[in-house]
């Protein structure tokens, strides 16, 4: 069996960005803290994923980076366009061949991707990803993917 993660990036508040692209619409400074809170809580309790793959949006990597780092796993850290907006089931099955040898693999990303995902994946779980979730899906099959939801932290639980 293998363990796959999925957390959703942080507080990056539509309202508080004036730039063009939200493909750069940075966590705002709650997020940021909210997340460096989550990866102390994460190394307390001696989480330790084996490679973080993020999406290429500024929100998702910012968050990706503030977990690696309050964990030290700075160098466990790629970026992977597949996780960019409109990630499915058949980017999971491509990621899940490339890292094939990789257990403890997070995946940063966005909501409603990974809500679908976690569903297609399980059998039609009806959960949503809160900004700075973390769910965490047992793997028993991965051509085609298929699992079972292990748990669901919310955000409130994690940044404490």
């Amino acid at each position: 069996m293998r363990t796959l993660y999925f957390l959703r990036h942080g507080l990056a508040d539509r309202s508080q960005y004036t730039g063009k692209d939200d493909a750069l619409r940075p966590l705002t400074a709650k997020g940021r803290l909210r997340m460096q809170t989550t990866a102390a809580t994460l190394a307390r309790m001696g989480w330790e994923p084996g490679l973080i793959l993020t999406s290429p949006l500024a929100r998702a990597r910012q968050t990706a980076e503030i977990v690696a780092e309050g964990l030290d796993l700075q160098n466990r850290v790629k970026v992977a366009e597949e996780l960019g907006c409109g990630f499915d089931s058949r980017d999971l099955a491509a990621l899940l061949s490339t890292y094939r040898d990789t257990d403890g693999l997070v995946l940063v990303g966005h909501e409603p991707d990974f809500s679908l995902v976690i569903a297609n994946l399980t059998g039609g779980s009806d959960i949503v990803m809160k900004k700075g979730g973390l769910a965490r899906v047992d793997l028993f099959a991965e051509d085609p993917p298929a699992g079972r939801l292990a748990w669901l932290l919310p955000p409130r639980l994690l940044a404490r």
